[in-house]
């Protein structure tokens, strides 16, 4: 079993892998696409961060892959329509980075309210200005948040904690914890708001969501903060904002476009600003959140390769499996025969009518017994799962196979 691991993967999730027995080759940064392409025709899992995009070319190009991990909180450098259809699961770690990102969200607030790198930027240059001029306490100052889940909720705990008013406005109703207040569309927020902080993902709704329109609406001398994606700020309309004196500062650690390595330079328009703090993608960059986030996405691929587990996929009907269970046949001890484990077929298909009653036929044909079914479906993609008596192998497979709404099979024994 061959995982390659791309983009400086946490050691702790590789070494998870070998302990399985799996073979791990892995990559620093992000491949070329033609390198990518070569990586990726032998192997059965393919770990990714952020910069590596697995399109459906690179996806066809794999016949061996079994499943693709997404070490990081988002997806969308996957394609997860074209990975569903080819009955390839997504995983990802949602939630593993959450307090990594609050954290430094918290942290660029009262950066930004104290101008903690302009006066650090000074320093280095041997000026010694101890003015209070523009330096302001956030206690009593509002936050307003876009996308109350899992870090925006983190966020609001820790801002209320600092004695800030919290706001904030999501597409669907939410429980808000503390004094928090949900406002009712994202133009209410950005009136009401000192600092604008975003945490939603990159859909065709949320791109360029905070353009020149939506910063004219905010205070002026407040502050724009965006941990999230980097298509969900306009730059230009940004630059010129702060640079107009209309937005007093920014923070921003994802960018519309973004160096695929650190051989390659930076660019935006935003570089050299007053009071805007520019980090390179690294809100869930901790020791503590990578290493989470390797093992979180690591099991999965360990569950699903060796169980069948698809619990945490983001593109296929996640289905939980406990461990196959022993047919009861033979018994321990000299020359006697071990017990044998039931078959387990890991089945994805076209969720059309007639599916199970094929499956059914197709194991009762063979002489078979099932002793458990579990079964999830989607609108476009079914995943069921059979626990049968062992079999020959080669029928079973090439029946199952040859069946017209079968996507992918694979049998464990």
């Amino acid at each position: 079993m061959k995982a390659v691991m791309l983009e400086n993967i946490h050691p702790a999730g590789l070494n998870l892998l070998r302990e399985e027995g799996y073979q791990v080759e892995t990559a620093a940064g992000s491949p070329d696409k033609a390198k990518l392409l070569r990586m990726v025709r032998d192997a059965h899992l393919l770990g990714v961060r952020s910069k590596t995009d697995v399109t459906a070319e690179v996806l066809d190009a794999a016949p061996r892959l079994l499943a693709v991990g997404c070490f990081c909180i988002g997806t969308n450098q996957v394609d997860l329509p074209h990975a569903r259809r080819a009955g390839l699961p997504v995983f990802n770690s949602p939630f593993s980075n959450t307090r990594s990102v609050a954290e430094l969200t918290i942290a660029e607030i009262i950066a930004l309210y104290r101008r903690l790198v302009d006066q650090s930027a000074r320093m280095h240059r041997g000026e010694w200005d101890k003015s209070a001029a523009g330096a302001h306490e956030v206690r009593g100052r509002t936050l307003g948040i876009v996308g109350y889940g899992h870090i925006g909720a983190q966020v609001s705990v820790m801002a209320e904690a600092v004695g800030m008013r919290v706001v904030f406005h999501d597409v669907v109703p939410k429980l808000a914890l503390g004094n928090a207040r949900q406002v009712k569309d994202l133009g209410t927020l950005l009136k009401e708001a000192d600092v604008v902080t975003l945490h939603v993902p990159a859909t065709p709704q949320t791109e360029r969501m905070i353009g020149a329109a939506q910063l004219k609406k905010m205070k002026r001398g407040a502050f724009l903060i965006n941990n999230a994606r980097g298509s969900v700020v306009d730059v230009c309309a940004l630059a010129e904002s702060i640079t107009s004196g209309h937005i007093g500062g920014a923070a921003l650690d994802v960018f519309p476009y973004e160096p695929s390595s650190k051989e390659e330079r930076f660019e935006c328009e935003l570089r050299g600003l007053p009071n805007v703090i520019l980090t390179p993608h690294v809100g869930g960059s901790t020791e503590e959140a990578q290493e989470s986030i390797a093992l979180d996405v690591a099991g999965k691929f360990v569950k699903f390769v060796n169980v069948g587990t698809t619990t945490g996929a983001v593109n296929v009907p996640e289905v939980e499996l406990p461990e196959q269970e022993y047919t009861g046949e033979g018994s321990v001890g000299r020359g006697a025969a071990m017990p044998r484990r039931r078959w387990r077929v890991l089945h994805f298909h076209r969720n059309v009518p007639g599916v199970l009653s094929s499956l059914h036929s197709t194991v009762a044909s063979l002489g078979a017994n099932i002793w458990a079914e579990y079964l999830r479906t989607t609108e476009e993609v079914g995943y069921v799962v059979l626990d049968i008596d062992p079999i020959d192998q080669a029928p079973l497979i090439d029946r199952l196979r040859a069946m017209p709404e079968t996507i992918r099979v694979r049998v464990l024994y």
